[in-house]
């Protein structure tokens, strides 16, 4: 388990997008893991271009939700705090409709970097987007 508070559950996680730009894309945790946590988001109006299908953007705001969310729930959160550094997508195939599932592993837990990999699939299960951030680990101001 990599998680500092082994119990975190889908429902506190889904707490932390309160106000935030997931909530405005319905981006809601669905599975936490011992390595890994998941999470959807609908394929809608508000996650479209304007050929109809899933926003390349869209797919970047899922996965760095993803991999910011997972470095939180890894350092010391009363020292550390956790910001974006780089992402990158290659997105493979489109989507019209329906969700995307998207799943966040760590490839390098350092102590001033995290590296995850994101990997967002379709309802069938087909990959849609293969992502990587970068996530820089900083001390909390003040501590």
């Amino acid at each position: 388990m990599i998680w500092q508070n082994p119990h975190i559950s889908v429902e506190e996680l889904n707490k932390l997008g309160a106000g935030t730009i997931a909530e405005v894309l319905d981006i809601k945790f669905i599975d936490v893991g011992p390595n890994y946590i998941k999470a959807s988001m609908p394929v809608d109006a508000r996650t479209k271009q304007p050929y109809g299908l899933l926003h390349g953007g869209a797919s970047c705001v899922l996965a760095e939700t993803l991999g910011s969310v997972a470095s939180v729930l890894v350092v010391d959160q009363e020292r550390q705090i956790c910001v974006g550094l780089e992402i990158n997508a290659n997105h493979i195939r489109g989507v019209r409709s329906g969700l995307v599932i998207a799943t966040a592993t760590p490839l390098h837990l350092g102590a001033s970097t995290h590296v995850w990999d994101i990997k967002i699939h379709d309802e069938r299960e087909k990959l849609v987007c293969v992502s990587r951030l970068t996530v820089a680990i900083l001390k909390k101001p003040g501590s």
